[in-house]
Formats: C-alpha cells, sequence, structure tokens
C-alpha cells in the first residue's frame, strides 16, 4: 500500500479534512471518477451556522463538551465538531467536568458511557442537579454492544445515544439535531407558537414539552380535562356549531389554566401541564379547571350552553420515567372521575398488601410521634461469667390502633416513608436517657444500649443535642452505648468517626451491632473507638455448620485482640448458649435469657446461665 493511501486511511488526519462534510467547505480536489449510472452524492450535511441562519438564531458557534478519557476518542470527536464549525472542548477526567460546563456553557454533552471515576450515570445525573444544566442535550457515546444498554442510558437522563465507532457525518448530525430541537423548545418564538383559533399549544409542541419536563419531575401533574355528553351535543348543535363551540371551550381553558402549557388532544379532551406545584395545589387547580368550563356560559346561536367538565390528574411526584407513563395514569384517573360524584379524580399507584400495611404503619407512626405515643422495650444483656451490672438494650416498638404491635424494623422503614428518622431515633435516646435518670436517683446502676441510623449520627447539632440531653439528665455518659450496625457504619465510617470524637470525652461508647468476620468489618473496629461488638445473628442460627463456628470463633478472637467486648445476640435454646460461652463470648442476649420486656426488672444477680 502506497504513502498516499495509507494517509487517506489514516484515522486521525489534520483538523481541516473533517470540514469535507460542512456546507461551506472548499471543493476537494479528487481525480476525476465517473460514478456507477444508480450512484447519487450523499446530501450534504449543514452548518451549525447555516442551520442556525435558517431556524432565525444567533449564528454564534455551537459550543460542544466533550466527556471522554480515551485520548483517541476525545481527539476523534473535537476535530469532527471542531471542524464542521463547532467549538468543542474535552473533559478527560471527571472531576473536572462541572468545572468545564460553567466555563464553557455548551449546548451540548457528549459523554463516554463507561468512565472511570465517575460514570457517564452519575455525571447525568450531577449535571441534571445544576438548575443551569437541566436542560441541556446530554448524548452517550459507548462502545457497548448490548442493545439494552441503549434503554437504560437513555433512562438515565441522557437525551440520545450513539454506538462507537460513529461515522463523522452521523455524529455531526446528531449533534446538530439535538442542539436545535433544544434550542427551538427555549426560543421565544417557541413560546409563543399557539395554535390559531384557540391560544393553546400545539399537540406536536405539548408532547416536546411533556418529553423535557417530565422524567425526574418531582412537583406538578398532569391533568386530562374532559368535556362530557359530546355525543349530545353533536346531535342537538351539529358538527359545525360543536366544532365552533369547542373551540371557545380550549380559548377559556387556556385563560383558566394560565399560566401553564394547555393543548387540545382530541375532539372533547384537552391536557395541561403543570410544573412547579406543591401536593396540596394539584386538587384546587384540577377543581378550577372543572369550575372554569362548567360554570361559563357558551355561545352556540341564540343558546347559552354550559359544559359539563370531568377531570384526572397524575401527580408528577409519584415518578414517571416517561411521559407516555404520566398521560397513561392521567387518562386513568379521568376515568375514574367520569363516575365521581365530583367529576374530578386523582392517580393512585396501585400498592401491594405490603405496601398498604406500610402506608398504614406510617400513618400510625406519625400519630405516636405527634402524642408521645412510641414506645420501647428492654431486653438484658447477660455476663457469661456472672455479674451485678444490669444492661438491657433498648428496642423500638409500636402499636397502632388494633393493637398490633410492630418492632423496630418494620417501624423504622416506616419512619424512612414519612422522613422521621431522626425524630425516631432521639424519641428512643429520650426515652433511655429519662429510664437512666429514674435507675440514678434510685442510686441503681445501669448501662443502655440504644441503637441508632447513620443518618441519625451525622446530623448536624445532633451530637451536642445528645450531650446537652444527658447533662441536663445529670446521667453518666458511660451508662450509654451507642449501637450502629456494621452494614451502616461500613457505608457512613467517617461521619461516625466524627460523631465518636465527640462522645468519647463525655465516656459515651459505641457498639458495633451484626458484626461479622471480614476483612472489611475488621479494618473498620479497628478504626472506630469502640467499646463491644455484637455477633451476626447466623452465628447463633447456624451454629450446626462446621465454618460458621469456626468463623465465629476468627470474629471473637480479633475483636478480642483489639480489647473489644463481644456480644452473643438471639440466643434461643441452651445448646446455642453453651456453644457461645465456650467459644468465649462475653455477654448472652436473646429470649433463653428472657424475652423484650417494658419494664427494667430482671435478676442479673442471681441469673445462671
Amino acid at each position: 500500500m502506497s504513502d498516499a493511501d495509507d494517509r487517506q486511511r489514516a484515522e486521525f488526519p489534520p483538523t481541516g479534512f473533517w470540514r469535507r462534510w460542512c456546507e461551506d467547505a472548499a471543493a476537494p480536489v479528487l481525480p476525476r471518477v465517473d460514478p456507477a449510472p444508480d450512484d447519487s452524492p450523499p446530501p450534504p450535511v449543514a452548518s451549525p451556522t447555516a442551520t442556525q441562519a435558517a431556524a432565525g438564531q444567533d449564528a454564534t458557534p455551537w459550543r460542544v463538551l466533550i466527556v471522554e478519557d480515551d485520548p483517541s476518542q476525545a481527539l476523534f470527536a473535537e476535530s469532527v465538531l471542531n471542524g464542521a464549525g463547532m467549538q468543542s472542548q474535552v473533559a478527560s477526567v471527571t472531576s473536572e467536568v462541572m468545572a468545564a460546563m460553567e466555563q464553557l456553557r455548551p449546548d451540548l454533552v457528549l459523554m463516554d458511557l463507561h468512565m472511570p471515576g465517575l460514570d457517564g450515570a452519575e455525571l447525568t445525573a450531577l449535571i441534571r442537579a445544576h438548575a443551569d444544566f437541566a436542560t441541556v442535550p446530554i448524548v452517550f457515546l459507548t462502545g457497548d454492544e448490548d442493545p439494552e444498554r441503549r434503554f437504560e442510558a437513555l433512562d438515565l437522563g441522557a437525551d440520545d445515544f450513539l454506538r462507537k465507532p460513529v461515522r463523522p457525518k452521523h455524529l455531526i448530525s446528531a449533534v446538530q439535531n439535538r442542539i436545535v430541537r433544544a434550542r427551538a423548545l427555549q426560543s421565544p418564538a417557541a413560546a409563543t407558537h399557539r395554535h390559531p383559533a384557540t391560544g393553546l399549544r400545539t399537540r406536536p409542541q405539548m408532547l416536546q414539552l411533556l418529553s423535557t419536563s417530565v422524567p425526574g419531575a418531582r412537583d406538578g401533574a398532569t391533568f386530562f380535562v374532559e368535556i362530557a355528553g359530546i355525543a349530545a351535543l353533536r346531535d342537538r348543535f351539529g358538527y359545525a356549531a360543536l366544532e365552533a363551540l369547542l373551540t371557545d371551550a380550549g380559548r377559556r381553558l387556556g385563560e383558566v389554566a394560565e399560566p401553564h402549557a394547555a393543548a387540545r388532544l382530541n375532539d372533547n379532551t384537552f391536557l395541561v401541564l403543570a410544573t412547579g406545584l406543591a401536593p396540596d395545589a394539584l386538587a384546587p387547580l384540577a377543581r378550577q379547571l372543572r369550575d372554569g368550563l362548567g360554570e361559563h356560559a357558551f355561545r352556540v346561536g341564540e343558546e347559552r350552553v354550559r359544559l359539563r367538565t370531568v377531570v384526572g390528574y397524575a401527580d408528577l411526584a409519584q415518578g414517571f420515567d416517561d411521559p407516555g407513563a404520566a398521560l397513561t395514569a392521567a387518562e386513568e384517573a379521568l376515568r375514574a372521575a367520569r363516575s365521581h360524584t365530583h367529576a374530578v379524580a386523582a392517580w393512585e399507584r396501585p400498592v401491594s398488601v405490603e405496601d398498604q400495611t406500610l402506608s398504614d404503619l406510617s400513618r400510625s407512626l406519625r400519630d405516636a410521634l405527634a402524642s408521645g405515643g412510641l414506645q420501647t422495650a428492654f431486653q438484658p444483656i447477660v455476663a457469661v461469667a456472672g455479674g451485678n451490672d444490669a444492661q438491657y438494650q433498648v428496642l423500638l416498638r409500636l402499636r397502632d390502633a388494633r393493637g398490633t404491635e410492630y418492632g423496630a424494623g418494620q417501624v423504622l422503614a416506616a419512619a424512612a416513608r414519612i422522613g422521621a428518622i431522626l425524630e425516631v431515633d432521639r424519641r428512643v435516646l429520650e426515652i433511655a436517657i429519662g429510664a437512666l435518670r429514674r435507675q440514678r436517683q434510685e442510686n441503681r446502676a445501669l448501662r443502655l444500649f440504644v441503637t441508632q441510623s447513620p443518618a441519625t449520627l451525622s446530623h448536624p447539632g445532633h451530637a451536642q443535642w445528645l450531650l446537652q440531653s444527658l447533662a441536663e439528665a445529670g446521667v453518666d455518659g458511660e451508662s450509654l452505648v451507642i449501637d450502629v450496625r456494621q452494614e451502616d457504619a461500613l457505608v457512613h465510617a467517617l461521619s461516625l468517626q466524627e460523631f465518636c470524637r465527640d462522645m468519647v470525652q463525655a465516656g459515651v461508647q459505641l457498639c458495633l451491632s451484626q458484626y461479622r468476620f471480614g476483612t472489611e468489618a475488621n479494618a473498620l473496629i479497628g478504626q472506630l473507638p469502640l467499646g463491644y461488638v455484637r455477633l451476626a445473628a447466623l452465628y447463633s442460627s447456624q451454629l450446626h455448620e462446621a465454618a460458621i463456628r469456626d468463623e465465629m470463633r476468627s470474629a471473637i478472637d480479633h475483636a478480642h485482640r483489639l480489647g473489644l467486648q463481644v456480644i452473643g445476640q438471639q440466643v434461643e435454646d441452651a445448646q446455642s448458649a453453651a456453644t457461645l460461652w465456650m467459644t468465649g463470648v462475653d455477654f448472652i442476649q436473646g429470649n433463653l435469657v428472657q424475652r423484650p420486656a417494658g419494664e427494667l426488672e430482671f435478676d442479673f444477680q442471681n441469673s445462671v446461665l
């Protein structure tokens, strides 16, 4: 192969080479080749400036941020886009992306789906979270062969998906089309382009608006507004008069719905997209749309007509992945509204029995927090070698109106649902500190283990609140042990270390619960200022397996080498207790010792295991 052929086949020719696809490029000097009779030249790809001029847009070069860690791929995309008259910039390190976004203010982001550090999905979420860049088109570029990745990429918030290797003209076309579409939606002309008769948005324009507004939305709703009895109106007035009436109704609906977008979907159904509304404002808007049409007297010839209007809506806060799902939900609500007394209905996501139970429990928890009805139970933690030290684990409990009692796991799931984890954790601490204060007044020593979530421990001011509560109650910090699950502690190790620094000076200790022997867990307990570890429940329930027994021995030995005391939990039978005792645990906790109770009445002095 000749040198000339090598140059023609070079993967990355000079920058100017890519301008051959641009409308304003100089004609290339090529040897004459007679085309075959059925050959036809490909249509030229319009340059950004030509496309912008045709659309009446600002003719400044389009700006594209290329997020790509592979230098050759980044050079390829940069050369193609620069050669097409665009202004492109490469960010090869994920930590530099947001700074580059601020500096370049791009019209589009071309992003590799697989990036070291933050991947394309995480970067997309980061960009979308920035108010200035929420609507900037993002096009993923990846060599992944899996066809499912196309749909996954779009679900992540991307606007388009290109698979490597991509031909230069395809890359230019994809970038160009996305920028034109985004600018068209944001232009003043798009805002004023309305249906000439009703003044409403056109149907295609409304669907485009939905495609950019619905995914990821957390407020507002889609409303279906239907004029009922359309067949009877047609028989009464005829087609022409009915169409004039519906045009008047559309015009009226646009006035009532302002400032929200509205469009006519078919003969007698309209769509309203309201964004930026809190959940408690949706039902009033639905009634406003119903009454705005239903109470207005429309003129048809010499008659005055009032239209019966039905409204169904879907709250976008329920989370819809695409506009079609939001429209389907609003349509289901509209069907329900047709038989509703007030002709208004909201869509409700179908829930399983488990979800319904959790929803009911959330309401009971909210009532209990308001009335001070949250409860606790106490389970003794007994020293294997015997002793007089009274110590209990504080267990969260909630009893609903029917008398059903729920344990800590269920209650905390309900608390997470209503955003009340901090309130619940503090209430449990208040109960524990109150019990410690009463025991102190009776000159009885007591130590309580209280479970807390990492979100609570890392909450600003929580450590100071706890220390102040102990001081006000006159309770010694050494009588309180904060219990944290190993799974949570591994994720929140840094915030736990900060919390512990505040607690150690006051004597408050930390217990790592659900401890299971392993590299990460062993490193963790060496970093935190722990006093205790509570073994994972499987060490009590699966002691018939030799591998589990061996692992438990390693866990206990490792904890003892670090000077920690070990608690064996969920001990239900004497055989498990004996095995734990022989393996070297310091304390035993479980129903074999005593079931959780509402009082602190266990006889530690005379207990025998």
